[in-house]
C-alpha cells in the first residue's frame, strides 16, 4: 500500500485528528447526533455505545476530516450503522408528539 492510499493521508489518524477529538469531547454535548441519546465517556473505546467522532459529510464522499463544522459526536454503533449514508433527515426528541 502506498502512503497516499493510507488512512493517515485521508485524515483518519495523526495528531490533528486527535486534537479535534479531544476538543469535541471537552467542549461537546456528549449526546449522539444520530439517536439523540447521551454518550457515556467512561466506556472503553471498543464498546458499541462508546464515544466516536462522526463526519457529517463522510470522508468517502469528500468531507473534510479536520473541519470542526463537519465533526459530530456519535455512539460507535450509530456511526457504524450510518456508514457513509446521508445524514439523518429527522430530529430526535425525548418527547412523543
Amino acid at each position: 500500500m502506498d502512503f497516499h492510499a493510507s488512512n493517515y493521508s485521508r485524515g483518519r489518524g495523526g495528531r490533528p485528528l486527535s486534537r479535534l477529538k479531544a476538543l469535541m469531547k471537552a467542549e461537546g454535548t456528549n449526546v449522539c447526533w444520530i439517536c439523540g441519546q447521551p454518550i457515556d465517556l467512561g466506556l472503553p473505546p471498543n464498546h458499541v455505545m462508546a464515544w466516536t467522532l462522526d463526519h457529517y459529510v463522510p470522508l468517502s464522499l469528500g468531507g473534510d476530516p479536520l473541519d470542526p463544522a463537519n465533526a459530530r459526536e456519535a455512539h460507535r454503533r450509530c456511526n457504524s450503522a450510518r456508514g457513509n449514508g446521508p445524514p439523518p433527515n429527522h430530529v430526535r426528541t425525548t418527547r412523543e408528539w
